[in-house]
């Protein structure tokens, strides 16, 4: 991980209320996208790694027998566990652990899914333990938003004022990043291919989904998204935390007298890597 910083319990301690509504949705044509290149057709097991609140096992768990959902953060786990059953998801069980756990006696599993998690890791042990948990053209899959800035035409309200958002988090915070205890001076590291080609892996192959989708924001889902980030949980302000939502809806509001945001959802990525056959 990243030099200087250690992982602890409180990284997104109070921030799975807030998940659900303040992140925006994958692409809705993920899952059929990962099917097909995969052929997934019901059978086998799926692991989701830093599954937080179900957000990806939850709608994979239909293109296999069994899903496994892990995550350090009781609170992400009780909110999956009640996506699962919103939704009427019966064949997932959620695990609490850290990626670092692993293998955990869970098992062999078809798939290995990292949905924007990988990052938190100590990677190169991590893809190590779960090069050893799939079969012979098995797939590691990261899941994640594409990253390039998108059209702001046509939307019918402002779109959600971020650079000033974060600028407020600094004044109350610090100017350096929050992460758990810690802090994260140069944020969280890269070099996912050079980490999973060590391990043994070959890819990736590179799927996009486009999305398409304009998303219409409330003044409560933009405080929502703040309180669902690490680096904005609600823990890291302590007893402020009612003063810094006042400010922070002060500013949303001068944003946009009339209470709404637009932004159209990114496209979702998805890159596979698979163990050799043979």
């Amino acid at each position: 991980m990243t030099d200087g910083w250690t992982w602890d319990e409180s990284l997104f301690a109070g921030a799975a209320a807030h998940y659900e509504r303040g992140r925006l949705p994958y692409a809705e044509g993920f899952v059929a996208a990962l099917a097909d290149e995969l052929g997934l057709d019901g059978s086998g097991r799926l692991l989701d790694v830093g599954c937080g609140p179900g957000t990806v096992t939850v709608p994979l768990a239909g293109c296999f027998a069994e899903a496994v959902g892990v995550d350090p953060d009781a609170g992400m786990l009780a909110r999956a566990r009640l996506r699962a059953a919103r939704d009427g998801v019966g064949n997932i069980r959620w695990v609490r652990a850290r990626a670092e756990d692993l293998p955990a006696g869970l098992g062999v599993f078809r798939v290995v899914v990292f949905a924007q998690s990988f990052h938190w890791m100590v990677q190169d042990a991590v893809a190590a333990t779960v090069r050893e948990m799939l079969p012979p053209g098995g797939a590691f899959v990261h899941v994640a938003d594409a990253k390039e800035p998108l059209s702001t035409e046509g939307l019918p309200h402002p779109v959600p004022p971020y650079e000033a958002v974060a600028e407020l988090v600094r004044r109350w915070l610090g100017p350096v990043r929050r992460a758990g205890r810690g802090f994260l001076p140069d944020g969280t590291p890269g070099g996912e291919e050079r980490v999973l080609a060590a391990a043994g892996f070959v890819g990736p192959t590179r799927l996009r989904v486009p999305s398409g989708a304009v998303a219409r924001r409330s003044v409560d889902d933009v405080v929502a998204w703040v309180h669902s980030r690490s680096d904005g949980a609600p823990h890291l302000f302590g007893s402020r935390l009612a003063e810094f939502d006042a400010d922070l809806r002060a500013l949303l509001s001068a944003a946009s007298p009339g209470g709404w945001f637009a932004e159209r959802a990114p496209d979702t990525e998805l890159r596979i890597w698979r163990t050799p056959r043979g």
